[in-house]
């Protein structure tokens, strides 16, 4: 998840335990999915990944604005 802000998003890892439980929350959910969608083990109700995908978006606003207040503030 943003590649091309890879090196705030490792600062923001180190000093923000708020980004990094976002961060991991995001990156859990994204493997929970694709798992699910290829057919993996783990069936999921395809309402519930759904819900997934909006909380994985969520997560992913909130990491953005993160990254964008500390470019702002850097």
């Amino acid at each position: 998840m943003f590649q091309e802000y890879h090196d705030i998003v490792e600062k923001l890892k180190e000093q923000s335990a708020k980004f990094t439980r976002i961060y991991n929350k995001h990156n859990e959910l994204h493997k929970k999915i694709e798992k699910s969608e290829k057919g993996g083990v783990d069936h999921i109700d395809p309402i519930e990944i759904e819900k997934m995908k909006k909380e994985k978006l969520k997560l992913k606003d909130e990491a953005y604005a993160m990254i964008i207040e500390y470019k702002k503030n850097n």
